[in-house]
């Protein structure tokens, strides 16, 4: 199998809107070159957009223990978890990410995120 290639092929049926079909042709490959940040990144992000959030969530960790300073990992599992309605879990991945990188994105979603939970701590 020709990682490379199929790392392209990937790329294409993710962006063609067939995240479930990426993910397929992902997993190979994230299996073949588990420390491929690039490729296991894509495959979360497939996983997230076809809602397979446990995948997705297995993905990011990774990402996240081998480098604790991704940005994107911290907020697409932040996401991950907001998805999942863990809004607990999500917020301190959230903040990270808001923290080491100025980005609307971010922003907005830490911003939610934290809304959400105020809203539902009152007694």
């Amino acid at each position: 199998m020709d990682l490379l290639e199929e790392y392209r092929r990937a790329t294409f049926i993710f962006e063609s809107g067939d995240p479930l079909g990426a993910a397929k042709v992902l997993e190979p490959i994230v299996e073949a070159e588990p420390r491929n940040a690039a490729v296991r990144q894509l495959l979360a992000r497939a996983y997230f957009n076809s809602a397979q959030l446990a995948g997705a969530e297995a993905q990011l960790r990774a990402l996240i223990e081998h480098d604790p300073s991704d940005h994107y990992a911290h907020h697409v599992l932040g996401r991950t978890l907001e998805r999942a309605g863990r809004f607990r879990e999500a917020l301190p991945h959230l903040r990270l990410a808001a923290a080491m990188k100025e980005h609307g994105d971010y922003q907005e979603a830490l911003n939610r995120v934290e809304t959400w939970l105020g809203k539902n701590d009152q007694p």
